[in-house]
């Protein structure tokens, strides 16, 4: 028996990873899911896993199942592939995030549905479609354990091809209820963790000095996460990974993060506005407290990577140069801009169904505005996030911001991680030609000079 496992690709990124420089490998990590998935495949079945942003699809070849995963952006690409083989007579299965929030969806174009983790179920997909009875949809009774998991075969992956191929995962899914978080969602505001000892022992199989925990939040428990990054200590490896800014509410915990190899934290800070983050019931999260944190997390040589988002219902056009103001004041290394998205499935993409303007799931891929904002135009809002994007991956930024951490404790160990991850994003701005301009300061010539059109218009703030 042989079985395809594809993680499908948009057009731009696949374009963007074929150029000769500043191919964005940086942003394409180990395909964990897949591993997962292929670690939980029988022995005596062959799988090849395939990442459409890397490499071409095997039309020709003939295989048994196609399992494809996908986000809401990348499902219509999804829906494509699993046409394709579906013509070859090749039955398809679809997972991932999108599939498990919109199963009815997926359903339509694929022989079956695997909702949730694959783990406890998956070799049961593998035994029906042996036997010729694939049901439509697949589902745990409950949420699997975490403990006892198989190896990862990271084998089948090609490593000049990736960033690293060194990710793991120590928790899965997060129990804040953000309203607009994917994530908690898909998990159902929980959390589940692997033994300590366990995600110790496959670090420790790692040849490599650097890896990735892939986690949603990795500090939510704060006990666990102390246990962990003791146990990591002896290792002497980096690593980085994503949490919640409040794991500065506990300075002892960030100092064995940094203790255990910790060199770059993705914070989800998402907007200094108080009243965006009650509005999304986004509660972890303290504007008073964001410079405080930062420069805790600076303080032990600790990189921070800020997701910011743009649209909520209390951003004015003056928002944009708010934010890349504070971003500088905070002297944050990295940032992830986005556009407010509301997903299906979580409670936000149900509350604004009367505000949405764009229902084709391409454009769900928080760099795309797909509903109408409350104190700005949709045009607006695409160019004030393109803008702050361009601005912030200016060279002369980046080259401040290398600056300013060489003056920081432990500096060698994260400059490099520091280095690539903001060329990489600069990489993105060059190869998609991200420009915008600031709605703000438009708006100000629109109304000193109300005759000018559009053209004009842009031409004139350029010149600014």
């Amino acid at each position: 028996m042989k079985i395809l496992l594809l993680a499908p690709t948009s057009g731009s990124w696949k374009k963007a990873a074929r150029s000769k420089f500043f191919n964005g490998r940086t942003f394409r990590f180990s395909l964990l899911s897949l591993l997962s998935v292929a670690a939980e495949t029988p022995q005596n079945v062959t799988v090849r896993i395939v990442d459409e942003q890397v490499e071409e699809i095997p039309w020709q070849e003939k295989f048994d199942l196609v399992g494809i995963t996908c986000m809401t952006a990348l499902a219509p690409r999804a829906y494509e592939i699993a046409a394709g083989f579906r013509e070859r007579n090749m039955p398809v299965i679809l997972g991932g995030m999108h599939p498990t929030l919109c199963p009815e969806d997926a359903c339509l174009h694929a022989d079956a549905v695997l909702v949730g983790d694959a783990e406890g179920i998956w070799e049961q997909v593998v035994a029906d479609v042996r036997n010729g009875r694939l049901q439509k949809i697949y589902r745990n009774s409950s949420p699997p354990s975490l403990a006892g998991l198989k190896s990862i075969p990271r084998y089948l992956l090609d490593r000049s091809a990736y960033s690293t191929i060194n990710a793991v995962q120590a928790t899965r899914g997060c129990p804040n209820a953000c309203e607009f978080c994917a994530v908690s969602a898909f998990h159902k505001q929980t959390q589940r963790r692997r033994p300590v000892e366990e995600v110790v022992a496959e670090i420790s199989q790692i040849p490599d000095k650097f890896f990735m925990l892939v986690d949603d939040n990795l500090t939510a428990d704060a006990e666990y996460a102390a246990r962990l990054f003791r146990a990591l200590a002896p290792l002497q490896k980096l690593w980085g990974t994503q949490a919640a800014i409040s794991i500065a509410d506990d300075p002892e915990l960030v100092r064995l993060a940094a203790e255990a190899g910790c060199i770059g934290l993705f914070i989800g800070i998402e907007t200094f506005s108080e009243a965006n983050l009650n509005g999304v019931a986004k509660t972890c999260n303290r504007v008073e407290k964001y410079r405080e944190a930062i420069r805790l997390f600076h303080s032990y040589g600790i990189a921070v990577e800020a997701g910011i988002v743009f649209g909520f219902d209390n951003d004015r056009m003056t928002v944009f140069q708010n934010t890349l103001r504070l971003l500088d004041e905070l002297e944050i290394d990295m940032i992830q801009a986005s556009i407010f998205t509301p997903l299906p499935g979580t409670k936000r993409y149900t509350d604004m169904q009367a505000r949405i303007i764009d229902r084709d799931w391409v454009n769900y891929d928080f760099h795309s505005v797909v509903f109408q904002p409350k104190h700005m135009s949709a045009a607006d809002l695409q160019a004030g996030h393109d803008w702050i994007t361009c601005e912030f991956y200016k060279p002369w930024r980046i080259i401040r911001r290398l600056w300013r951490h060489a003056k920081r404790p432990r500096s060698l160990a994260a400059m490099p991680y520091l280095a690539v991850v903001n060329m990489a994003y600069y990489g993105r701005v060059f190869n998609w030609n991200i420009r915008g301009f600031n709605p703000a300061e438009t708006r100000k010539i629109q109304v000193a000079i109300p005759e000018c059109n559009r053209a004009e218009l842009l031409q004139q703030v350029k010149m600014n």
